[in-house]
Order: C-alpha cells, then structure tokens, then sequence
C-alpha cells in the first residue's frame, strides 16, 4: 500500500501542478485537498474564490475536500490551532504526509517542515526548486489553464486582475516579478488541465479593491464544463 498524503490545496496553479506531479510520481496516495476557507465570506482565504468554485476543482479532480474554516479576521496562533486540529485527524485516518506547492521561500518551507515535526505526518514538496520561469511555461505547455484571482497593486497594475495566466501574460509581466507569483505578487483560480478529469467553465465578473489588494470575482457558468474563460 501507497502512503496516503493530503495536499495543501489553494485552488491555484502552483498546488494544482503539485497534485499533477504527485500523479505522475505514483509513490503517494493522493488521498484529499485540504483547504482553508475564510469563514465570514464563504470563500478561499487569500485567493478569494468562491466555495462552489472550488468545490468543482475537487470534483475535477476527483478527491474530497478537507476544508478548514478559519475566522476572518485569524490571528496565527488560531491558523495553528485550526491546522494542528486537521493534522490530527489526518494522522487518526492514517495520513502519513502532507503536501505543498512551494517553489522557493525558505522560511515558508521551512514553518512547514517545523509545524509538521513530531505530528506523524511529513511534509513533501513536489515543485520545489524548479527555476520559476521554466516551472510557468511548462505548466501553460503541459495544458494547464488558470485565471489571476489576486493581484498586489504594490507589485503589477489592475489591469492584471482577472487575466488568463498564458504565455502572453508572462511576456508582459514587469521586470522583477516572478513568473509565478511566489513573492505573493499575484494568485490563480485553476481551472482545467491535466490534474483534472474535465475543465471547469468560469467567468470573470467585477475586480474589486480590498484589504489592500485588486480582487477579480470569478463565478461558474450554466454549464461548469467548457475548458475555455469568458470574459
């Protein structure tokens, strides 16, 4: 029997290349999306998207949600408490690893691999290393498609907000900015590739300003199944 492994998902390119690469690799069970969700909008905390939103990404790809709700606004010692609760019942289930879609943030992999020691459960990161500006057109080249959720107006202009993420968006991307995003410049809804069993069909509604950041509200068409972004 495989290990069985949850993944941090944040229904964004990086974990969706990440399970992607866990099904190529086949040493792990894939055995859940483990997801925080901000509690007083219903939504992905940092991303904001939409629960149905993500909800179809499980579906896609096949695997149950493990959301885990969190008050808005959380403090760090209650995201820990709220994660260290999840890991818990992972480990009761007998989930042995955790996986994350990190690219190259020492400190963030390294939180990671402090809050999980001596919890039963260890961290893999599938993607890390990878150069970034190679990682992001492989994935564009490997079929994946995703939509800019979350831009940081400090780092790129509004205009970025709700953009499909594509060869032309790289091109046009300032200087500095990381081809992934992984400086938190910005942050992606994934909707279809090859993680997933069917595309989801989304739309871009209305880019708002909020807590700092430009917001493109993503919302599910009729159908929920086209591979293509209407705008």
């Amino acid at each position: 029997m495989k290990p069985k492994l949850l993944l941090s998902w944040s229904s964004g390119k990086d974990s969706a290349w990440a399970l992607h690469v866990l099904q190529k690799r086949d040493d792990f069970e894939v055995v859940g999306l483990l997801t925080t969700i901000n509690e007083a909008f219903d939504r992905v905390a940092m991303h904001a998207v939409r629960r149905k939103l993500l909800e179809a990404q499980a579906v896609a790809a096949g695997l149950p949600l493990w959301p885990v709700p969190i008050p808005w606004p959380c403090s760090n010692a209650e995201y820990e408490k709220r994660m260290e609760a999840v890991v818990a019942k992972a480990c009761n289930v007998g989930v042995t690893h955790m996986a994350f879609g990190d690219l190259f943030l020492e400190d963030v992999r390294n939180y990671r691999i402090d809050k999980l020691k001596g919890s039963g459960t260890d961290p893999v990161f599938p993607i890390w290393g990878i150069p970034t500006d190679k990682l992001a057109r492989e994935m564009i080249a490997g079929g994946l498609k995703a939509v800019l959720t979350c831009v940081d107006p400090k780092q790129l202009e509004l205009r970025f907000a709700g953009r499909e993420f594509d060869e032309r968006l790289l091109d046009e991307l300032p200087a500095g900015v990381d081809p992934c995003g992984e400086k938190g410049e910005f942050h992606t809804f994934c909707y279809g590739g090859p993680m997933f069993s069917k595309s989801i069909e989304v739309k871009v509604g209305d880019v708002v300003a909020r807590e700092g950041f430009y917001f493109a509200d993503l919302m599910l068409t009729d159908t929920g199944l086209s591979p293509t972004l209407k705008h």
